[in-house]
């Protein structure tokens, strides 16, 4: 953060910031720092006029992080059923590239899903993004909606949201919630911070049932939504701003 009274170059002025980012119009956000609503850096400012860098101090406005302008591509992805979580598939099976055409940056996806696995993928240009969100030691939740085989019962339940211990070591999922059961199917949505390989197949698979079909439905605060299969959209300041916060970007 530079004082008011600096040149242009050292920074520029937090209703403008604001403003650009769509918070609200300059008056609005002139108003919401008299308020005491804005934070640069942990602090609360509510003199007009301080300078900061965009790129580099956070930003909140009533708690919420403010993402810098744009750089960067960060899209959510709904990847349909059999297409590989590869750009390009040398076997020549469907491909991430194929729902990309007319896009001029080089993107590269977030994490992978099984080609039988359908749902969000995020994708990004932003490699240092990538490589925190996909880090373990961040442990962003992703949630996972599978339809099983047979009928899960109580105390099957019970095992599911308790520690199970597979081939390649324990697994414990964050959250286990049955949404249906009938005609010899369920329905179960299960959210965890796991990212190896085939991990919630092989957690029914465990329990006696197979996973029918599976598809992920968020990854920390993106939901994959009313997205159809096939489709890309922006991810909105709201979900940039707390995935910055989640992978300390």
């Amino acid at each position: 953060m530079t004082p008011a009274d600096e040149s242009e170059e050292d920074g520029v002025r937090l209703q403008k910031v604001l403003a650009a980012a769509g918070v609200a119009s300059r008056r609005a956000s002139e108003q919401l720092i008299n308020e005491g609503r804005v934070e640069v850096n942990g602090k609360v400012v509510t003199v007009q006029g301080l300078r900061v860098d965009p790129q580099r101090d956070v930003v909140r406005v009533d708690g919420e992080r403010i993402p810098p302008p744009r750089r960067h591509v960060y899209l959510a992805f709904n990847k349909p059923r059999g297409v590989v979580s590869t750009m390009d598939d040398p076997e020549g099976r469907p491909a991430l590239a194929e729902y990309l055409t007319g896009r001029k940056e080089r993107l590269f996806h977030v994490g992978r899903l099984d080609a039988d696995t359908e749902g969000l993928l995020l994708l990004t240009n932003d490699g240092e993004f990538a490589h925190r969100l996909a880090h373990p030691s961040y442990e962003v939740s992703k949630t996972y909606v599978a339809e099983v085989t047979g009928v899960i019962t109580p105390p099957t339940l019970k095992k599911l949201r308790g520690t199970l211990v597979l081939e390649d070591g324990p697994v414990r999922a964050e959250q286990v919630r049955l949404v249906s059961t009938g005609a010899e199917r369920s329905m179960v949505t299960i959210t965890l911070h796991e990212g190896r390989n085939h991990i919630v197949r092989r957690m029914l698979d465990s329990v006696g049932h197979p996973v029918r079909r599976l598809s992920r439905v968020s990854i920390g605060p993106v939901r994959l939504g009313n997205l159809k299969p096939g489709e890309l959209r922006d991810l909105d300041r709201s979900e940039l701003g707390k995935l910055l916060d989640l992978v300390g970007r």
